[in-house]
């Protein structure tokens, strides 16, 4: 019998997104479901090796864009932010109820061998290089590889 399969679309770079959608992955993955995740505009910084900001990309924009999104330690809340101090008090709450932190949460994924897969258009956009992602991502691929690995998948877009 086939594994049942699920294609998780992040698009968000936002904390309590990204949680929810490594949550959602490694509980599928545990249950014995194959998962991958694509990644992609705003949803690269969850990938990205550098987790605080830094200027990558080739021109002016690119840099420009790339600085102000930063990396995992920089993913905002998607509401109640509070200037940035928001996701550290969710990480320490998530804590105190020992749920997985986001950085767990990626960790988990990677041992579960769910499938990080980054976007080729949204990467060209802001002219992210596969150097500037974490070593878990498998593939830099296009939609419609994408939408090939997810015949006959539940897809999920967060």
């Amino acid at each position: 019998m086939e594994k049942e399969k699920y294609s998780i679309i992040v698009f968000s770079g936002e904390f309590d997104k990204a949680v929810a959608a490594f949550t959602i992955a490694t509980g599928a993955a545990a249950t014995n479901r194959e998962v991958t995740m694509f990644f992609t505009f705003w949803g690269l910084n969850i990938l990205k090796k550098k987790h605080g900001r830094s200027a990558v990309g080739r021109g002016f924009l690119a840099k420009f864009f790339n600085l102000l999104m930063g990396g995992r330690k920089n993913l905002p809340l998607s509401r109640f932010n509070f200037g940035g101090i928001s996701p550290r008090l969710m990480t320490g709450m998530m804590r105190k109820h020992n749920v997985a932190t986001l950085q767990e949460l990626i960790e988990s994924a990677h041992l579960l061998g769910i499938k990080l897969i980054a976007c080729e258009m949204a990467m060209n956009i802001l002219e992210i290089e596969r150097e500037d992602l974490v070593d878990q991502v498998q593939e830099v691929i296009g939609v419609s590889t994408f939408l090939d690995y997810s015949q006959d998948a539940k897809i999920l877009f967060i």
